[in-house]
């Protein structure tokens, strides 16, 4: 059975540890092992500073023992995916795994964030609220994730139906 790291803001929920034993129960019935950052226990006395680094290094760990990745890229305290969540996408990428998405984020980012135009020289461009640049590939996500991951557009059970299909799911 292949094993799938379950990376994504879900460890903030209130039922948090519930919702991962759930996703766990949805990656067996698609034939995946579901592996969540919560299935490790912190050791007593670990507070602060200490028990982040604590946890990094267990999830790291878990996203190194694990086949692949499936990560939720929903937007998470704004327009974008959490970035604890945009890191483990990279490392995953950077480990040589193979990497999933899923998002309802189904729009371009313009279509997301872009409230106007603005011109610089001539040169037109979309703008969000605080008047960056929204890049305009048709992708839902910004390109390091949209090109690094096959993303679905979807929730946790779309992303593991597809992942079942794909060569070597």
């Amino acid at each position: 059975m292949r094993s799938v790291y379950l990376a994504g803001f879900d460890v903030f929920l209130p039922d948090a540890a519930a919702h991962g034993e759930r996703l766990k129960t949805l990656c067996a019935t698609y034939g995946f092992e579901g592996l969540f950052p919560l299935d490790n226990m912190a050791p007593d006395g670990l507070s602060g500073p200490a028990l982040a680094q604590w946890i990094y290094r267990e999830n790291v760990a878990l996203i190194r023992r694990a086949d692949m990745v499936m990560a939720n890229l929903n937007p998470f305290r704004g327009a974008e995916p959490d970035s604890g969540t945009a890191f483990e996408v990279g490392y995953a990428v950077a480990c040589g795994k193979p990497v999933w998405g899923y998002t309802g984020q189904a729009g371009s980012l313009i279509d997301q964030v872009a409230v106007g135009a603005a011109a610089d020289d001539g040169a037109s461009r979309m703008v969000d609220a605080q008047g960056y640049t929204v890049e305009d590939f048709g992708l839902s996500l910004n390109l390091m994730l949209a090109c690094s991951a096959r993303i679905v557009a979807g929730g946790a059970a779309d992303c593991l139906a597809c992942m079942a299909r794909a060569p070597g799911g």
